[in-house]
């Protein structure tokens, strides 16, 4: 059993099951458990983790980017079910029409560049062979800290998690990427969850300019920081949404 953030207990293995639906994975949960992406927002301001949960938030082009390439190579059947709408901007009267009939649309420019990561990455026999034998966007749910916390892996072979990532400047900043965007609350979560040593974490990184693939293993370093990172998140959390303090007194204090 497991004792989400609302104070419902859960069997395991029925809320995995629920997982599988996006609506809600996405929806109910992502307010019932805390996750890699909901840490990053906390350590970023628990003000930002409130309205997000709250109101939502803007999908950037990085992250519809970044999403059409993952189905596309993890879930085609998923990439060729989406609506690729052939207009030149997001502006034009076509696309807010297919928009409002569809709810959610893509330009076939879109497609397009999606389409060119992933052949660049199939072409590749090593970053192929990683997410051979595997299985794909697997839910998993569990306890870290103390807290429920949710996740899914995209892919999950045996001893092994590979996570794709798509950057504009893979050789000079994907490292710092990593570092800015907590790549390691990431891999620290996902290897707690899944049981599995920092060393079986992989991240695949494609370049979305010059189609070079970067694979990058985590340090042990990597992941203890990692863990810092979730353990000052769970703490921001307990403080202003458990305790109850108010965000209206939370600052940030420095010398310049």
């Amino acid at each position: 059993m497991i004792t989400l953030l609302d104070g419902t207990q859960w069997n395991k293995e029925d809320l995995l099951k629920e997982m599988q639906s996006d609506e809600f994975y996405y929806g109910y949960l992502s307010k019932a458990a805390l996750s890699s992406s909901s840490l990053k927002l906390l350590l970023t301001s628990p003000k930002t983790y409130y309205n997000v949960t709250k109101y939502g938030n803007a999908e950037s082009q990085a992250l519809r980017d970044g999403w059409l390439f993952h189905t596309a190579i993890l879930e085609p059947d998923v990439f060729n079910a989406q609506v690729f709408v052939d207009v030149e901007s997001k502006n034009s009267k076509t696309y807010k029409i297919a928009l409002e009939q569809h709810g959610k649309v893509f330009t076939k420019k879109e497609k397009r560049d999606a389409e060119r990561l992933a052949d660049a990455f199939l072409r590749n026999e090593k970053a192929l062979k990683l997410i051979q034998d595997s299985e794909f966007e697997v839910p998993v749910v569990g306890e870290v800290m103390g807290m429920p916390f949710r996740g899914k892996a995209d892919v999950l072979g045996k001893n092994r998690i590979v996570d794709l990532k798509t950057t504009t400047d893979l050789k000079s900043s994907f490292k710092y990427s990593a570092q800015k965007f907590s790549y390691d609350v990431q891999c620290y979560l996902y290897c707690t969850l899944f049981d599995l040593p920092y060393d079986a974490f992989t991240f695949i990184a494609i370049d979305k300019k010059s189609l070079d693939i970067g694979i990058y293993h985590c340090s042990e370093e990597f992941y203890l920081k990692g863990k810092e990172k979730v353990a000052e998140a769970i703490k921001i959390y307990d403080t202003f949404f458990l305790q109850g303090v108010d965000l209206d007194q939370y600052y940030l204090e420095g010398i310049l």
